[in-house]
């Protein structure tokens, strides 16, 4: 697609964009990224700490005197229309004059609530709240269709930027077996010292690993096997890469590899070796799947960048020979080529979203069903009276390892992002996952969104 199209034919059109939980990570970098947009301009910014907004809009180059501290909706409806309007109740961003909200506040009760009102006003949503969308975006995507508003997940963030190379591949006509994406952080290894970096948080864990000389090249599937057994301190099942894969679950129809999906760690030039069936030599036991890896390189090496993957079935000998010449990741028995986006650049990358949503009405998937569920499985006994709690920066909950179970299977499954807060009713064994009869889910708007997109 040609983008500069929309700046021909805008017709003086502009997205006014309001954020919600923005004042740091993935919603500052949205921030940072609008001004140098012709195509929007940032008209509202909601945080319960409306001193932080006003002093990160100013840090980011917007006057102090067009800045608009308000609490009502009086205020709000006159203020000048010139102004970055600043909102301590999320509640009142529906009553401003946006064309596009942007939701970041991770907060499944916020967004839900806030998102349902500002659909049914015509408001487009662009959620980045992955926690919301795992239990809520199958009837959130239906609301929006039914108000002819746009619902949709956000380029920048990988599970958008993963079903919009999906959606490219389908389109071409490919028979796709496998889609996914990299973990958050690299295994970087030196083969001249030995020396293994992981990429992730300030300080760099690292290690001295001479052993992974005997995997670096890979075999086969012993090679994974031999790389896991060296790094497995290091190795975890990551709360926000399953839930990433679940949202593109629910709208590819595309199920999960495994519960707790794969993530062998591989370099990008191996993944069509890989991420194919068993019987060919691959770790797949089905396709049409969603799974995840964590990238292993040389120091020299361009990472992946947390980014996106499709592996595709290769038709015609002929054309994939010329385009396995060309350097593409064609699998060594020459049946499966691996075809990837190695970025997911956050908010930078966010405008092109909202910029298709509110032209094009490009976003809503009306067809989203809740192909599969996240699951808390208790990673050690659980007594009763245990509160579960989302924390940290992976989103993920003490005592308990996610999975991703198939619908069909989880009908009696609580919800992972449903957990945040309750208290366990009874026992919970290593091993048995968190059901509905272990906790008291309320009757929230999360849960009743949840509960009829799973009836659908």
């Amino acid at each position: 697609m040609d983008y500069t199209n929309l700046l021909k034919n805008a017709g003086g059109k502009k997205s006014r964009v309001g954020i919600i939980g923005a004042t740091k990570g993935y919603g500052y970098t949205l921030l940072a990224q609008i001004p140098k947009v012709k195509l929007m301009e940032l008209r509202l910014i909601s945080s319960r700490h409306t001193d932080e907004c006003e002093k990160v809009l100013i840090e980011l180059g917007w006057p102090k005197e067009k800045l608009a501290v308000c609490s009502t909706k009086e205020e709000i409806q006159a203020a000048p229309k010139d102004a970055v309007l600043i909102v301590g109740d999320y509640r009142l961003v529906p009553e401003s004059d946006i064309t596009a909200l942007v939701e970041c506040t991770g907060n499944s009760l916020v967004s839900s609530e806030v998102c349902i009102e500002a659909l049914r006003r015509g408001i487009n949503v662009y959620m980045c709240s992955k926690e919301t969308d795992s239990v809520c975006g199958t009837m959130l995507n239906q609301i929006a269709a039914e108000n002819n508003a746009i619902y949709a997940l956000v380029n920048g963030d990988q599970p958008r930027n993963l079903v919009d190379l999906w959606s490219w591949g389908t389109l071409l006509g490919f028979e796709i077996i496998a889609a996914g994406k990299a973990s958050e952080y690299d295994f970087v290894w030196d083969p001249e010292t030995g020396e293994m970096t992981m990429t992730e948080g300030p300080h760099f864990p690292h290690e001295n690993i001479p052993g992974l000389k005997e995997f670096w090249h890979y075999k086969d599937r012993s090679t994974l096997e031999g790389r896991r057994k060296l790094l497995e301190k290091y190795m975890n099942v990551i709360s926000a890469d399953l839930c990433e894969m679940n949202l593109v679950s629910n709208i590819t129809g595309l199920v999960p590899a495994a519960k707790r999906l794969s993530y062998p760690v591989a370099k990008a030039s191996e993944l069509a070796d890989i991420f194919i069936p068993e019987e060919d030599g691959g770790v797949l036991k089905k396709t049409g799947v969603v799974d995840v890896f964590c990238c292993l390189r040389a120091p020299d090496e361009a990472s992946f960048g947390g980014g996106e993957f499709i592996i595709v079935k290769c038709e015609n000998d002929a054309v994939w020979e010329l385009l396995a010449g060309k350097g593409h990741v064609v699998s060594r028995n020459k049946k499966y080529a691996c075809l990837f986006l190695p970025y997911h650049i956050m908010g930078t990358e966010t405008p092109a979203s909202i910029i298709l949503g509110d032209f094009m009405g490009i976003g809503a998937h009306p067809e989203c069903r809740q192909v599969s569920v996240m699951a808390g499985v208790a990673s050690r006994d659980l007594p009763a009276g245990t509160v579960l709690e989302v924390k940290g920066h992976h989103h993920s909950i003490d005592g308990l390892v996610p999975e991703l179970w198939e619908k069909a299977e989880a009908a009696e499954i609580a919800p992972f992002y449903l957990l945040n807060g309750l208290t366990l009713k009874h026992d919970i064994k290593k091993g048995e996952p968190v059901t509905k009869d272990s906790v008291d889910l309320g009757s929230g708007v999360p849960v009743e969104l949840y509960e009829k997109g799973f009836a659908l």
